[in-house]
């Protein structure tokens, strides 16, 4: 098949977040697969220590609203993928690659640069993947401008992934004269401009990144009000669950822990990890205390505020030590700041984010914290388990997907979890795996064991995504 894979930002070019890294792991396991998968997205101005690599593929000029802009194409290939990257000095040559007044300008012209690209390199695919809000018009575009042209843009059918439907693209109501059409309530949505509504009504098919995750948008609780929308299309709703890559997240291999270990040697390799961060940090090195850790955003999405409710009995009752790596809300940073600068002994802190040392958190800890409000995937408890650090998480999205719960009867389980968005219940499953941990330590070698050999594998993932795409294109 010929896929385009249309993203906002795309590893290691350009990232803030997860949709970076699955713009490389993605494209990558179906290359594997021998599908003809490239890449277009935005030439920021992070982008340019690159240019010297590029091939220059051509020029289009952008039309939208009476405005027109040029913009050119560029392809570099990285790891055997063709990226093209999208240049428009005006519009994406910034320091930050979200957050401006003219956004929706922004991302109005790269949907439309993403269609014209098309026949400047010569490239029509049987399926456009867009990602996001950032690429949620192209199929109504699409639709608008482009099918009556040719048979190959006829032919052209669309996968819209929905990683996180809280972000949706949502601007006043005069940017809809960048559509160059009469007025269509297909993207308007509470009176505004709604990107990811207009990819909702449009796409041939939509995904998420977790079957559960794709069941809770449906609801009020979880739907951030598109769940009608999303209603509406719920037979061309599908949840495909994210995938890490197996060969970088390798206790076995792993060129940046302190000492690399499997799961035959899961004891003694992270009893070595453990000494390290723990010296590494100032810690008291007591061996036979948990490790308890968190790495990711510090936002109340991820459950923070769960955490701050209760850390501190959980130190005052237990002897267990605490790193907690992240960045975010300032008044989160300030309580790990303050914690660490109570308990200089037993917790520490690393604002901020240093792949190496989150590596070997991962693999130093023996419990790993994500009391999501709402993941649609999550990574981290995928991570944590390959390195054999039991998760405690709440029960949504694709935690609730990823982490069987411990059950203290069949042995069972891969983590801990628990169901309420509750400070109370987190405290108890942390306790639990303290206790579990010092006081009934084969059963929690057969947990660690149990969640070493889960299959989060990105070949799992592209499987799933090719069955998709042979649906969509009726193969």
């Amino acid at each position: 098949m010929r896929i385009l894979f249309c993203s906002s930002e795309a590893f290691p070019f350009s990232k803030t977040g997860g949709l970076a890294d699955m713009a490389l792991f993605l494209p990558k396991s179906l290359k594997q697969l021998k599908h003809d998968v490239r890449i277009i997205t935005p030439y920021y101005s992070q982008i340019s220590k690159y240019h010297q690599e590029m091939k220059f593929l051509g020029s289009s000029t952008i039309q939208m609203g009476g405005l027109d802009t040029i913009v050119n194409y560029y392809e570099l290939i990285y790891q055997d993928i063709p990226y093209i990257f999208v240049q428009n000095m005006h519009y994406f040559e910034r320091d930050q690659l979200y957050g401006y007044n003219d956004d929706a300008e922004r991302f109005a012209c790269f949907s439309y640069a993403i269609l014209e690209g098309l026949k400047i390199f010569d490239f029509y695919p049987q399926i456009l993947h867009l990602n996001d809000w950032q690429t949620g018009m192209v199929p109504f575009l699409l639709d608008e401008h482009y099918r009556h042209r040719n048979d190959s843009y006829y032919s052209i059918h669309t996968l819209l992934t929905i990683h996180n439907l809280e972000y949706q693209g949502s601007f006043d109501p005069y940017v809809s004269r960048f559509f160059n059409v009469n007025f269509n309530y297909t993207y308007i949505h509470f009176e505004r401009v709604n990107f990811l509504k207009a990819g909702i009504e449009r796409a041939t098919k939509i995904n998420t990144v977790s079957p559960t995750y794709r069941n809770e948008i449906l609801t009020g609780e979880y739907g951030f009000t598109l769940d009608g929308a999303l209603s509406n299309r719920q037979h061309d709703l599908v949840g495909i669950l994210n995938g890490i890559d197996a060969h970088v997240f390798d206790p076995k291999t792993d060129p940046l822990l302190f000492a690399n270990y499997d799961s035959t040697g899961v004891k003694d390799g992270k009893l070595k990890n453990k000494e390290g961060i723990l010296h590494q940090f100032d810690l008291d090195v007591d061996l036979k205390e948990p490790l308890i850790a968190y790495v990711g955003r510090l936002a109340t999405q991820k459950g923070i505020n769960l955490m701050t409710d209760i850390l501190e009995e959980v130190i005052y009752h237990s002897n267990a030590r605490f790193i907690l790596m992240g960045s975010g809300n300032d008044a989160y940073q300030d309580y790990f700041r303050y914690l660490t600068y109570k308990y200089p002994k037993r917790v520490a802190n690393y604002i901020g984010f240093n792949e190496k040392v989150a590596h070997q958190i991962y693999a130093a800890s023996d419990l790993f914290m994500m009391p999501s409000r709402f993941e649609p995937c999550g990574l981290g408890q995928m991570i944590a388990m390959a390195y054999g650090s039991l998760p405690i998480v709440r029960e949504t999205g694709g935690l609730k997907d990823t982490v069987k719960p411990f059950n203290q009867f069949t042995g069972e389980g891969t983590g801990f979890s628990f169901s309420n968005f509750s400070s109370y219940e987190l405290k108890e499953k942390l306790f639990e795996g303290i206790y579990l941990y010092k006081n009934k330590k084969r059963q929690w070698n057969k947990l660690v064991k149990q969640a070493m050999e889960q299959d989060f594998s990105l070949e799992k993932m592209a499987l799933a995504y090719e069955q998709l795409y042979q649906t969509i294109i009726g193969v």
